[in-house]
């Protein structure tokens, strides 16, 4: 009898697990959601709100896929895990029991306690089920509100301008993404908002979400008592670790499902992959939690050759990240920071229209290559690869 693989999560992390267990044993794999039952690529939900693809384009694999490999996929929810007994337990009654357990069980949106932020029209954008809401909540509405300077927040802004909606964008910081950015390339962003016409308010925050008397969001109330009227609020204040089906079990959680550095919980048959995953050690120079796509895919590929005897540990190579800023294209590889550390030099280039700009940096000792930011120009990967 071939062992069990049993995978809560069909994201990329948990997908790809499958993928290579599948290509290196014969044990029999089922993969769990209540999301969805094909895997698709959640970072192109923007695009079938756009109208520029549809949900179906989204899915690397065609169904006959899951059959032709043996991966069976199971479209529940998962209500309790039980890693004493080897089994868990789906909102149905069934009862499944496994060999290996993985959860990969990916993010949720952030939430923090606003009055209103339960109202219809008040959402998140992460999954399917986020991207249906939205369709029904924009519809025929005339100004939305998006919360929060990141990533998503601007990919939010795009795909409300396409339905030609009005945008508030409510930005804690000074500038875009000031965190992250050091403050060459955050001005450089910031300036795109106001090409699109967006009502961007910097060092602004969202205090409350107005019901308009029928149980959906009115207007919201600003941190400088400004009130905004608009029938959709994007809460795009950052995710959070999705570990709502292990919190009452006995596998050990912080801010995500505690690993070590093959994947492992405290039970050595039960794994967690990708963003719901928090390393008890860190990797030098990185984050104990990695909630990115290419990050989430290594991983599942690592967990799954530890599945299956080739035990691996966390590899992942030198940081990089992509973006797309309206139409201006980020690419970053190795750790750039907001500011400068102090063995650090930076160089700075900008166009004169504003257009592109690079950030080089190297450390002031050695002379090394650390690292770079670029903007508006493509960079090969490998290359960067090869300095770093």
């Amino acid at each position: 009898m071939p062992k069990h693989v049993v995978i809560i999560g069909n994201g990329i992390s948990g997908i790809t697990c499958a993928r290579y267990v599948r290509k290196m044993s014969d044990y029999k794999i089922t993969v769990i959601s209540s999301e969805s039952k094909y895997f698709y690529s959640r970072t192109a939900l923007m695009y079938i709100y756009m109208g520029h693809m549809r949900e179906v384009d989204t899915q690397p694999y065609e169904p006959y896929f899951w059959g032709k490999n043996r991966i069976d996929l199971l479209q529940e929810h998962v209500a309790s895990v039980d890693p004493n007994n080897n089994s868990i337990s789906l909102a149905n009654n069934q009862t499944i029991n496994y060999d290996y357990l993985v959860i990969a069980t990916g993010s949720k949106s952030n939430k923090f306690g606003w009055s209103g932020q339960d109202l219809k029209g008040v959402q998140g954008l992460y999954n399917l089920q986020d991207l249906q809401s939205m369709e029904i909540y924009t519809n025929n509405i005339e100004r939305a509100v998006v919360v929060g300077g990141g990533l998503i927040g601007i990919e939010t802004v795009e795909m409300l301008l396409s339905r030609n909606i009005a945008v508030t964008y409510l930005v804690r910081e000074q500038s875009f993404w000031r965190s992250i950015l050091p403050q060459e390339e955050s001005n450089m962003v910031s300036k795109l908002f106001k090409l699109h016409h967006v009502d961007i308010q910097f060092g602004t925050e969202l205090k409350e979400i107005i019901n308009d008397g029928t149980g959906r969001v009115g207007s919201i109330l600003t941190s400088k008592g400004e009130v905004i009227n608009c029938g959709f609020v994007a809460l795009t204040v950052g995710v959070n670790p999705n570990i709502d089906v292990v919190k009452n079990s006995s596998i050990e959680t912080d801010r995500g499902v505690l690993i070590d550095d093959y994947f492992r919980t405290n039970y050595a048959n039960v794994f967690s992959a990708g963003d719901c995953a928090q390393f008890r050690q860190a990797l030098s120079g990185r984050k104990p939690v990695e909630q990115v796509w290419y990050t989430g895919k290594m991983q599942g590929a690592t967990v799954a050759a530890n599945i299956c005897g080739k035990q691996q540990t966390y590899q992942p190579g030198h940081w990089f990240n992509s973006a797309k800023f309206f139409d201006l294209e980020y690419q970053t590889y190795g750790m750039v920071l907001a500011e400068k550390p102090e063995d650090t030099d930076w160089f700075w280039w900008q166009d004169d229209l504003g257009e592109r700009g690079i950030r080089l940096q190297w450390n002031k000792a050695t002379k090394a290559f650390t690292g770079l930011n670029c903007f508006g120009n493509r960079i090969r990967h490998e290359v960067c690869n090869d300095w770093l």
